[in-house]
């Protein structure tokens, strides 16, 4: 049986039509093209598929399409500003080196943005803690926590 879910996605309306199984990830890669968001374990244990939904962190792989019904949800590809420049996070993980291959990097960016809001001066085991949802397999880290305490000061001053 097919439902239609509605929703807005990076502040555009987005109505489709999916199984009531279909998960969120599924339907922002392969109805609307948004392929930042990743798959990487199918059981919401590496943070590569989060987004936000209604301004909180939250991984797509695990949730289903119909639940986002009238969502606002946020993507990867909904961060950066309108004339193209990067959100602060973004420029913090590019000037950090807080990615190598990059596989990781949507989720662990979306989850930064959620974890940092109105915590300027976070901590670095305050951010060790809240990426123990997201897995990077190349990095060891170090450059990711720095990147998302700059990020962190950056969204502040930006405000």
């Amino acid at each position: 049986m097919t439902i239609n879910v509605s929703m807005q996605v990076n502040g555009k309306a987005a109505s489709v039509n999916v199984e009531e199984r279909t998960l969120l990830v599924t339907v922002l890669r392969e109805e609307l093209r948004l392929t930042g968001t990743h798959v990487g374990c199918d059981t919401a244990q590496c943070g590569a598929c989060t987004v936000h939904m209604n301004g909180k962190a939250v991984k797509s792989c695990s949730m289903l399409a119909m639940q986002a019904e009238g969502a606002q949800i946020l993507t990867i590809e909904g961060v950066a500003h309108a004339d193209g420049s990067l959100h602060p996070m973004q420029a913090a993980f590019k000037e950090h080196h807080g990615l190598q291959c990059g596989f990781c990097t949507p989720g662990m960016v979306m989850n930064a943005i959620d974890l940092v809001q109105g915590r300027p001066n976070i901590t670095e085991e305050e951010i060790r803690h809240g990426l123990e949802g997201n897995l990077c397999r190349c990095t060891g880290y170090h450059n990711i926590v720095k990147s998302i305490a700059a990020g962190a000061k950056a969204m502040a001053s930006a405000k």
